[in-house]
């Protein structure tokens, strides 16, 4: 299997012996948090408990909580706030795409999807890799649509992994279906020897439909506790054959869009997760193994604070940018409204700015040519022919890696 779980105990070399080599019932020592069961075919499955569970509100919670909170409504102000948030929308959206699905195994990285998406010709790409970021682009846009017509629920769920997983990996993960075989994480073929075995199938309905009314409920608990406890079950339940850990970080931003805490798609927590992945997997097997919730959500809310602060300060540099680059070309329109395009996406061709721009091949050159004498363009292959031009001082902000560690 080709799943976000399956290298957890690569990351995590300090855990028991008998858990890094099978499911081991006595290693859950938590019935608040779900029970083993024995299958009819006699291996070990975990059932999570439905939620929530009794949560200790200690002042270190407390605190991480409330640094979260108004890091998040400064970052969702942002969002309200900005002339033209598009600017920042989309790459922070396949920034996110991008180290997800970088924690799956995929290594296309920031620079190449949006190469890909300038229609330029490069280095050969791993189509498979470019097929699925840009689905997760597509997911996350579609999802935040779809949220003025359907909420968060098992529907827009499988909605999402259908466009998530579309075309990609010959199908096998059966797009926007829930499983109907047993899945298991680890890197062992036989689930006789896996680390974890998610529920089975005649468990997986009522562990969904479980997790779905907790996700309905309102106004009895922080909306970044909710959250995270959402994130967590539905890891622990993983409904898919493949997909979960993707569709998982999905419904992280859907949720709080929903509940409107974000007020844009801003927040690309896998930047997080990515540079913490160890103790990731880490804290989310330590809910189903000891119960400890606690730690599990100190970890995402210090997560959602820092990229909230960091996807804040980058913003601020991205703007101070725009508007020190607008002085250098304010005298010629053509290339102020082709500047804003390259926040989108600092990768252009002429053929490119023609379609964005909406004007004929020539005064498409007379743009470019204009950002070019600016200092703002330059040109990177080198070719008379499909000549790629990229604003560096643009992508140098979108592609820096901020993240602190834990």
């Amino acid at each position: 299997m080709s799943d976000v779980f399956q290298s957890i105990f690569g990351f995590e070399n300090k855990l028991s012996k008998l858990r890094a080599t099978a499911l081991n019932p006595e290693a859950f020592t938590a019935p608040e948090a779900g029970r083993v069961v024995r299958t009819p075919r006699g291996y070990f499955a975990f059932v999570p408990a439905p939620l929530p569970p009794a949560i200790r509100y200690d002042e270190a919670l407390v605190l991480a909580l409330s640094r979260a909170d108004v890091a998040l409504s400064e970052l969702s102000g942002l969002g309200r706030l900005l002339p033209n948030p598009h600017l920042l929308i989309a790459p922070y959206v396949r920034k996110e795409a991008v180290l997800s699905s970088k924690i799956e195994g995929t290594t296309t990285d920031l620079a190449g999807l949006l190469q890909d998406e300038a229609g330029a010709e490069g280095p050969p790409r791993d189509l498979n890799d470019v097929r699925e970021l840009r689905n997760y682009v597509e997911a996350l846009e579609y999802g935040v649509n779809r949220l003025r017509s359907l909420p968060l629920s098992l529907r827009l769920v499988r909605e999402l992994h259908e466009r998530l997983m579309r075309g990609v990996r010959r199908d096998s993960a059966t797009p926007g279906e829930f499983r109907r075989s047993q899945n298991w994480i680890g890197r062992s073929r036989d689930i006789e020897t896996a680390t974890y075995v998610p529920p089975p199938i005649e468990e997986l309905n009522g562990c969904l439909d479980a997790c779905e009314r907790f996700l309905h409920v309102r106004d009895e608990l922080p909306d970044l506790v909710q959250c995270a406890l959402v994130h967590e079950q539905f890891e622990a339940i993983h409904p898919f054959l493949d997909g979960n850990g993707r569709v998982g970080r999905l419904l992280i931003t859907l949720f709080l869009i929903e509940r409107r805490r974000l007020s844009q798609p801003l927040l690309y927590l896998s930047a997080y997760i990515e540079r913490n992945r160890g103790a990731y997997y880490r804290l989310l097997e330590g809910v189903r193994t000891h119960g400890d919730w606690h730690s599990w959500m100190l970890y995402f809310l210090r997560g959602i604070a820092l990229i909230s602060k960091e996807a804040v300060e980058r913003s601020s540099r991205l703007m101070d940018l725009r508007e020190r680059l607008r002085k250098r070309v304010d005298d010629h329109a053509n290339a102020v409204r082709l500047l804003d395009e390259l926040f989108k996406n600092p990768y252009v061709t002429v053929a490119r700015a023609e379609k964005l721009l909406g004007v004929s091949n020539p005064t498409a050159r007379k743009a470019v040519k204009r950002l070019e004498t600016g200092r703002i363009l330059h040109e990177t292959t080198g070719r008379e022919w499909g000549r790629l031009y990229l604003a560096s001082a643009i992508l140098k902000i979108l592609d820096l890696d901020d993240v602190r560690g834990t």
